[in-house]
């Protein structure tokens, strides 16, 4: 029986598995995103984020905590590098999988993982929705701020408007009232 357990083995023993996810999370760390199949990048998520975490403490002890996993220097620096600067003001979740289909071959399920701060498409979006208004428990409460802010400027630029409208509207009918 297996009750609890939760360790996907990928069909390989601990060193072979230990050595695979070690792998792909250099090469993850190198290219940012990598197409692997999707019980892989499942497990790779849960050995990956871990060592993120570690590398936003730039420590020597947190270095070589990470470099008895992963076992390459050039990784090591990238991470402790450029990925721990992107991630240091997130609290978790550093990677995102993407379902991709079924590679033709052997039907194998595949996905993208990818580290959610280096792709530039979703980053945008997310940045732009964070500068709102902050949210009310109110129904319309900070759209109310919004137009109360906008109302005095558009009531300055109606009352101009109709200034003008009004000049214009006596000087037609006394054309108008003569003819």
């Amino acid at each position: 029986m297996r009750h609890g357990d939760k360790q996907n083995n990928l069909g390989r023993k601990k060193a072979h598995r230990d050595a695979l996810l070690s792998n792909l999370t250099c090469q993850l760390i190198q290219y940012k995103r990598i197409v692997t199949t999707l019980a892989k990048a499942k497990a790779l998520r849960v050995y990956a984020e871990p060592l993120i975490t570690k590398a936003k403490e730039n420590t020597t002890h947190q270095r070589r905590v990470v470099f008895s996993y992963l076992q390459d220097k050039e990784a090591i620096k990238e991470l402790f590098g450029t990925v721990s600067e992107k991630v240091a003001g997130r609290p978790g979740g550093y990677t995102r999988i993407i379902k991709l289909g079924t590679r033709p071959g052997d039907n194998a399920e595949l996905g993208l993982i990818e580290l959610v701060d280096f792709n530039e498409i979703y980053g945008k979006g997310r940045q732009e929705k964070k500068e709102g208004a902050k949210r009310t428990r109110r129904a319309g409460g900070s759209r109310k701020k919004t137009e109360a802010e906008a109302s005095p400027a558009s009531g300055e630029q109606n009352a101009a408007t109709v200034e003008a409208t009004a000049t214009t509207t006596p000087d037609e009918a006394s054309e108008q009232k003569p003819s």
